[in-house]
């Protein structure tokens, strides 16, 4: 009955889930779904901020105009979160430079979004969002519910970079020798499947191998995963309307 009164509240007890993977103590249960409470909680806080920049992003004109018809500072705002990935891992444990540099990392991605998100129309907006929202809710549900039954994924590690690797190499060629919208929309297909395969990897490391003081990390890794994902299902849409 209490468990039932604190939902009634509108409080969701995480615990209540029961242990998260065989083998672990009760205390070490506890601390690690605060951890994972902490994780999703900036993650929330991050996907929030992205959703507020990246619509004053295409409502503004102006802002609008200066980011996608300026190509240098295009190319800024695509090089400046690469950069910030430094500071904010080496800052991660430090508070506040850890949420300040993670701030300017989450703005600064943000733009990117709304940019490519302005040169889309909104229907296929829409389409990338729902379809985003569905994938990284079902694959964590089920990475959950394999880490609870005992199952491991920390064997994708090097499958996963290998395919990045190549995912990175074709997209860089394509910048340089055009293949054509099918060729867009079937690396989107693919850069979707990858990333929706990382989701899995990283949501079971944040589960059994992240350590309680890399919570920022963590919330960086699972944010550029549901990011990538989201432009990649957003390029294969757009190149499956351009055929």
């Amino acid at each position: 009955m209490s468990g039932y009164a604190k939902v009634e509240k509108g409080e969701i007890d995480l615990e209540a889930g029961g242990t998260l993977f065989p083998g672990l103590s009760r205390g070490e249960n506890e601390l690690r779904w605060g951890f994972i409470r902490k994780v999703y909680g900036i993650l929330t806080a991050q996907i929030l901020l992205t959703t507020i920049v990246s619509a004053v992003t295409v409502l503004h004109a102006p802002l609008n105009a200066l980011l996608s018809e300026n190509s240098g500072i295009a190319l800024l705002f695509a090089i400046l979160p690469l950069v910030l990935l430094f500071p904010l891992h080496h800052y991660q444990q430090k508070h506040p430079l850890n949420f300040v540099f993670l701030g300017l990392f989450t703005v600064c991605l943000s733009l990117s979004i709304g940019v490519a998100c302005a040169k889309t129309e909104g229907r296929l907006v829409l389409e990338a969002l729902i379809l985003t929202s569905g994938v990284v809710l079902s694959l964590t549900g089920y990475t959950f519910w394999a880490s609870k039954k005992g199952k491991d994924f920390s064997f994708l590690g090097p499958v996963l970079f290998a395919g990045l690797i190549v995912l990175l190499l074709t997209s860089f060629l394509q910048m340089f020798f055009p293949l054509g919208s099918t060729s867009v929309a079937v690396v989107g297909g693919l850069g979707a499947l990858l990333f929706s395969a990382y989701l899995v990897y990283d949501t079971d490391n944040l589960i059994k191998r992240f350590t309680y003081d890399e919570y920022i990390w963590a919330s960086v890794v699972l944010y550029l995963d549901i990011l990538n994902l989201f432009l990649s299902i957003l390029n294969m849409l757009r190149g499956m309307q351009s055929d």
